[in-house]
């Protein structure tokens, strides 16, 4: 005799489609992956600093390289296609020449580079050569050019701390910032350029950039406290405009990240957006206002 009981339905999986999904992270990145990478770069970056000069030139000339390569393949999303070898060679002859000689030559460098840049394009014809020929001059300033002021702020005696201000001062800001607009943000900054970027995160990015620029200047290069203070506020102001110009770069070429080399943060461009912008500025302040010991 069958029975006539029905049968219960049975209880929709977990992993339906109806069930609600897990919530994305406020942080926005893989934090233990991105600490990890942050100390290993801080780690190289320190140790040719102060063992072996030369060897932060290098640092330097293969981190510009791997974001001049990552932002011509996020720019030929967008068909346009950077003349990289012109912009290469000049870039890193430039470095040189800043470091070994002075900013006078580097600019002659720059120049000629930026002729060599419209010559090796000229045979592929009209059609998207302004488009083209201003990629690679961009790329030349923007990489080349800013981080020539880097190597030249080593070419002094007490170089190596003028480069742990600077990069102090713009990695304060980072952190600051995103502790701060994780915790507390909730008035956007620029919602159609960077969303998560808050006018609570910009205040935590300047407490930071100050207070440690500040004792880095007044400790590691003996320098007045009003220079440190000035050094961090117009670094974290440097360096959110340098993030902010990336974060429209990527929105206008229509991609998130410029790379996947650096676990956590994305290509190793959008670790250098801030630096490069704060650079100038910061070769500046201490130029200006630090006597060199």
């Amino acid at each position: 005799m069958r029975s006539t009981r029905r049968s219960r339905p049975r209880k929709q999986s977990s992993l339906t489609s109806d069930s609600p999904q897990p919530k994305p992270s406020r942080a926005g990145r893989n934090l233990p992956a991105a600490i990890g990478v942050g100390v290993s770069l801080g780690a190289v970056v320190v140790a040719s600093l102060f063992f072996v000069k030369d060897l932060f030139v290098l640092v330097v000339a293969l981190a510009l390289t791997v974001a001049l390569l990552e932002l011509s393949k996020a720019l030929r999303a967008a068909r346009i296609t950077v003349p990289v070898l012109p912009v290469l060679v000049g870039g890193l002859v430039m470095l040189g020449v800043a470091y070994f000689d002075d900013m006078e030559t580097a600019a002659a460098v720059m120049a000629l580079s930026v002729l060599a840049t419209l010559v090796v394009r000229l045979p592929r014809g009209a059609e998207g050569f302004v488009r083209d020929s201003t990629a690679g001059v961009f790329c030349l300033a923007y990489l080349f050019l800013m981080g020539s002021f880097v190597v030249r702020m080593l070419d002094n005696p007490d170089g190596a701390w003028r480069i742990v201000a600077f990069v102090v001062a713009t990695i304060a800001s980072d952190i600051g910032g995103y502790a701060a607009g994780v915790l507390f943000g909730k008035h956007p900054m620029a919602p159609t350029i960077s969303p998560k970027k808050s006018w609570e995160g910009f205040a935590g990015s300047m407490i930071t950039g100050v207070v440690l620029s500040t004792l880095v200047v007044v400790y590691g290069l003996d320098g007045e406290v009003w220079v440190g203070v000035l050094l961090g506020a117009a670094a974290v102001v440097m360096a959110t405009v340098g993030d902010l110009c990336e974060s429209l770069i990527k929105r206008d070429i229509g991609i998130k990240d410029m790379g996947n080399i650096l676990p956590g943060h994305g290509g190793l461009m959008d670790r250098l957006d801030s630096l490069v912008a704060v650079a100038p500025v910061a070769y500046l302040v201490l130029y200006l206002l630090v006597p060199v010991a």
